[in-house]
């Protein structure tokens, strides 16, 4: 422990008396030799003139000794697994169809679609953890630690010299220079971990509209109409004035956002009344309609029927659809009618979608003139 005087005549930093400071590193010094002296140096004429008391001081192991290189391969592994599971994220995020083909494939029950953003979120929580836990040990373990004591007081030349060396040396009080796996460990995470940050922007360069995804659902020509248990379904199936909720009959038709389907019996008087919009006079089939189960207001899915009436509620802002009038919204917020899906019958005598829908799914959007 070093302790000095601060207060005593000539003290550059703790003069009991306000004015001018006499007889301190700045008068003894010029600015250009302050700045030409080391970190080692500048600390010590801080002992002698500036009032500093050194409580303690608490050194790393000695380089190259057992424990050094046992902490220094603590902090080099976190590093390390923080670089693999960054470079685990761009994997995952490339699966999205970015630089690699988009996956589909079945993981037990699951699949490739239900995992994505899951695996996305736990590659880079796991990169995060695995980052603050390889600096909470670098510091603890491989920083030396040291607690001191000064006197405040107005700055200085030799002050901020002082703190500029400090700076200066932290590199080198670092230990990186001498820890070469370490320092080549921190430059694959920190590139790794860069990339991994920065992946996600590289869907701004990709156009939206290539190949019309807002335009195009799952269904198409052939594809059957399956109940939520992946059962196929008859004309005969249901009863008049009934709904059911059906989806296309292809890998991960159940889960697509824009494929729910509503597969409404209209009853004899209803089926009298049916008023088809133009071009769409042959979509139904027998006494069978299909529209979209996605609200064209805010997206909302559409689960109430009233027979009576013949239309589709909206339960979460209360639009209402006319089935008889070509799903033409009658009530609420929407002001667009449900997309159409035109259905027949195959071979076997099950319900099939003959195209996709007459026109996009959901809510309305900015190119939807150029979809349609």
């Amino acid at each position: 422990m070093t302790t000095t005087d601060h207060s005593r005549p000539g003290s550059a930093g703790g003069a009991d008396e306000p004015g001018p400071l006499h007889g301190g590193p700045d008068d003894e010094y010029t600015p250009e030799r302050l700045a030409a002296l080391d970190r080692t140096a500048l600390d010590r004429l801080g002992a002698r003139y500036d009032g500093v008391e050194v409580l303690h001081v608490d050194p790393t192991p000695p380089p190259g000794s057992p424990l050094d290189r046992k902490y220094t391969r603590q902090v080099t592994t976190w590093f390390a697994l923080a670089a693999l599971f960054a470079l685990i994220f761009l994997v995952i995020y490339a699966g999205s169809g970015w630089f690699l083909p988009s996956w589909e494939w079945r993981v037990g029950g699951s699949t490739w679609s239900a995992l994505y953003t899951p695996m996305l979120g736990a590659s880079f929580g796991l990169a995060m953890i695995s980052i603050g836990i390889a600096l909470v040990l670098y510091v603890k373990k491989l920083l030396p630690h040291e607690t001191a004591v000064q006197d405040k007081h107005d700055g200085s030349h030799f002050d901020r010299v002082t703190t500029g060396a400090t700076l200066l040396n932290a590199l080198e009080n670092s230990g990186l220079p001498r820890r070469k796996m370490l320092k080549r460990t921190l430059g694959l995470m920190g590139a790794a971990f860069g990339a991994m940050l920065i992946a996600p922007l590289g869907g701004f360069l990709k156009n939206p509209n290539t190949g019309n995804p807002l335009g195009t659902t799952p269904w198409a020509n052939g594809v059957r109409l399956l109940r939520e248990d992946g059962t196929p379904i008859r004309p005969g199936d249901q009863q008049a004035g009934s709904l059911a909720t059906v989806f296309p009959a292809v890998p991960g038709g159940q889960r697509a956002a824009d494929a729910a389907l509503m597969l409404i019996r209209l009853r004899p008087d209803q089926l009298a009344n049916l008023v088809a919009p133009a071009g769409q006079e042959d979509f139904g089939y027998g006494d069978y309609v299909a529209y979209s189960k996605i609200c064209t207001h805010a997206g909302c899915p559409l689960s109430l029927y009233e027979q009576e009436t013949g239309r589709i509620l909206c339960p979460c802002h209360q639009s209402q659809f006319d089935v008889t009038d070509g799903a033409k919204p009658v009530f609420g917020p929407a002001t667009r009618s449900l997309p159409q899906l035109p259905i027949t019958v195959d071979d076997e005598g099950y319900f099939t979608a003959r195209s996709d829908f007459n026109a996009p799914v959901g809510p309305s959007f900015w190119n939807i003139g150029r979809l349609g």
